[in-house]
């Protein structure tokens, strides 16, 4: 049943929960009499339910993408940030990308098991593995799944190089793994700041961690020497463009070495939940935030054109381009990283193999 839009339910990113895309029966809430007048729904529970995929490196070809290969330890995020392009992915499970992404979640127990064997094949060649590409690696339940931990035990035992993508301070509890890694050359983390704004940040991601807490983690990070950097994704026109170069300044102070954005992507539902979002906590620049959205996607909200999909186009993006590419040069960020390293590389043992000595 889809819960109603008002009030916002507290602690949540979407104010929707509407039946996926591939859903054969439309279902709709109804006043059936017995609500009381103010009377609050209850609140959203998360529930975590436990899954053993049989593959766990995801491939893509992208060519605006800077990585072939990708780990998701979950399905679903409870950050619950609205604007989060993976949402339309709950569909394929029969469930909303709504309520339902940022409260039913998946954890996959057997992944380590599986990147060992999949490590271990005789055909494997390695390049960096990318974890935090579709949902964020460090989201709550990871305090206690720990999946993206035991996914790095295996990284770091077999000398594999990997990268983190995240919006939550709980990577600075895996820096006896990754402070050795970067010694190495194995690792680097990039944190995503979306705002500097609490208030802002409050609403729009609200599980994930504070604005401060991300910068202090960065700052954590690294005084460990782990090369950092950070993320302005996504970049939302009249909402957060302005925090551009206040963020990038944030971050480098912090000790943050490379930075990069991405531009507000709105593929499938999250168009319409976004919009419903910004209706209901910012109504006096909705209208404005989505015809700038539309400006530079081709008047669409969205855009799927590889070269594009990230930057958008026109006259705005442009500019957008443009003071990115300045405030980088004047703060010295090193967005020509060099690359991590992939000849220290070790494959584990398979079952039934025995060590050489």
């Amino acid at each position: 049943m889809t819960r109603p839009a008002s009030p916002p339910p507290k602690g949540r990113g979407a104010t929707l929960n509407p039946q996926g895309r591939f859903e054969r029966l439309g279902r709709e809430a109804v006043d059936d009499g017995w609500d009381r007048p103010g009377e609050e729904l209850p609140p959203l529970a998360t529930t975590v339910t436990e899954e053993q995929p049989k593959s766990v490196i995801t491939r893509n070809d992208s060519p605006d993408i800077p990585f072939d290969r990708s780990i998701n330890p979950y399905r679903g995020c409870e950050h619950g940030c609205v604007y989060c392009y993976a949402r339309p992915s709950h569909a394929w499970l029969g469930l909303s990308p709504g309520l339902d992404f940022e409260t039913k979640l998946y954890a996959k127990t057997n992944v380590a098991k599986l990147l060992r064997q999949e490590l271990a094949k005789p055909g494997y060649r390695v390049e960096p593995i990318a974890l935090g590409t579709n949902t964020d690696p460090y989201q709550p339940i990871e305090r206690e799944r720990r999946v993206t931990r035991e996914i790095l035990e295996v990284l770091a035992e077999c000398g594999h190089p990997v990268t983190i993508v995240t919006k939550s301070a709980l990577v600075e509890r895996d820096l006896d793994l990754l402070g050795p890694m970067a010694e190495r050359r194995l690792a680097r983390v990039h944190l995503s700041v979306t705002t500097l704004d609490r208030e802002l940040a409050r609403k729009m991601e609200p599980r994930a961690a504070s604005p401060e807490r991300r910068l202090q983690a960065v700052r954590t990070l690294a005084g460990r020497g782990v090369p950092v950097g950070v993320m302005v994704a996504p970049v939302i026109p009249f909402l957060t463009d302005s925090e551009l170069e206040p963020i990038l300044e944030a971050a480098r102070a912090a000790g943050a070495r490379s930075a990069g954005y991405v531009l507000l992507r709105l593929p499938h539902e999250v168009g319409d939940l976004f919009t419903a979002w910004l209706e209901a906590h910012y109504p006096l620049k909705a209208r404005h935030v989505m015809s700038r959205v539309a400006a530079m996607r081709g008047g669409q909200d969205n855009d799927l054109q590889f070269g594009t999909r990230m930057r958008g186009t026109g006259e705005f993006a442009d500019l957008l381009s443009r003071r990115f590419r300045i405030a980088c040069e004047r703060l010295g960020f090193e967005n020509d990283v060099s690359p991590l390293d992939t000849t220290r590389f070790r494959p584990p043992a398979r079952a039934g193999q025995l060590s050489l000595f």
